[in-house]
């Protein structure tokens, strides 16, 4: 038997690319399904809405001015690093959700991660279109990134589900900013370590630990979020009065979490785009 001091860990938001502590210096404890300690978490402040916030909006340009495939690229290549690291992904969502179906969830994960890396190169030719006009014009639908996006993830589904509700944000040029499940973080701080040793530039992926019901508002006000995906929050008309005072787009998210095993579509890709129309007059 080991006599060696169990060192805890304690873990840190990822902003920017980077690993900050929270600026309020706050962690919380996270259990395992059994109610024994596993690690500390970061728990996120408003200050640490707004560094992310920032730092999304900063790699904005860059994220939506790449080509398609170049996304696509980047994002195939974090699917082979979440493969890379199965094994910890399987122990964390058993730890954390039970043993019973964690490695078919980790495994439908990755393929749900790449599923959505196969749609950048293919969103516009299905969502685009060359409109009829009763004229001498050219008339072209471009689909285009709306602009950063809050998530705030399933709070059951803590890699599943988080994968599902970020990944499409990412594949459609969109630059997100996740508050994690508040109980249940453990897999997405290991995604974010994922995310920042892949080629996905910083800041286009922002992943917050706390309390959804704290930070939720702070999104869902903020200015210079253009989008908000209330999945796991709990007062999603009271968000919804908090975006409406900066026009932004509103998430219609079911009122129990979705059963994430189920095909996805092309829903939620849409969710992120605004419809750009190019009137061109013909000529010789």
């Amino acid at each position: 038997m080991s006599d060696r001091i169990a060192v805890a860990k304690t873990y840190k938001l990822y902003i920017g690319g980077k690993f900050p502590r929270s600026e309020s210096g706050r962690v919380y404890p996270v259990q395992d399904v059994k109610g024994k300690f596993l690690a500390n978490a970061a728990h996120a402040s408003r200050k640490d809405v707004r560094d992310a916030v920032s730092a999304a909006r900063k790699a904005f340009p860059g994220w939506s001015g790449a080509t398609a495939y170049n996304r696509g690229q980047v994002l195939y290549r974090v699917a082979e690093m979440l493969e890379g690291r199965r094994d910890q992904f399987v122990a964390e969502v058993s730890a954390v959700e039970g043993a019973r179906h964690a490695a078919s969830t980790v495994d439908a994960a990755i393929d749900r991660w790449v599923w959505y890396a196969g749609w950048t190169d293919k969103i516009a030719s299905v969502l685009g279109a060359a409109n009829p006009v009763a004229g001498p014009y050219f008339s072209f639908t471009v689909p285009e990134p709306t602009g950063v996006v809050g998530v705030l993830a399933p709070q059951k589904s803590s890699l599943l589900g988080l994968v599902s509700v970020l990944a499409p944000v990412l594949a459609t040029g969109c630059t997100a900013v996740v508050v994690s499940s508040e109980d249940r973080p453990l897999p997405a701080i290991t995604l974010s370590e994922v995310l920042a040793t892949s080629d996905l530039p910083g800041g286009v992926a922002n992943i917050l630990t706390g309390r959804a019901t704290e930070l939720g508002p702070w999104l869902a006000s903020h200015a210079d979020v253009n989008a908000l995906d209330p999945t796991g929050a709990e007062d999603r008309a009271a968000l919804a009065r908090d975006a409406a005072g900066t026009v932004k787009r509103v998430l219609n998210a079911p009122a129990e979490e979705p059963d994430w095993t189920q095909k996805p579509d092309i829903t939620r890709l849409r969710r992120y785009l605004e419809a750009k129309t190019v009137w061109h007059p013909m000529g010789n």
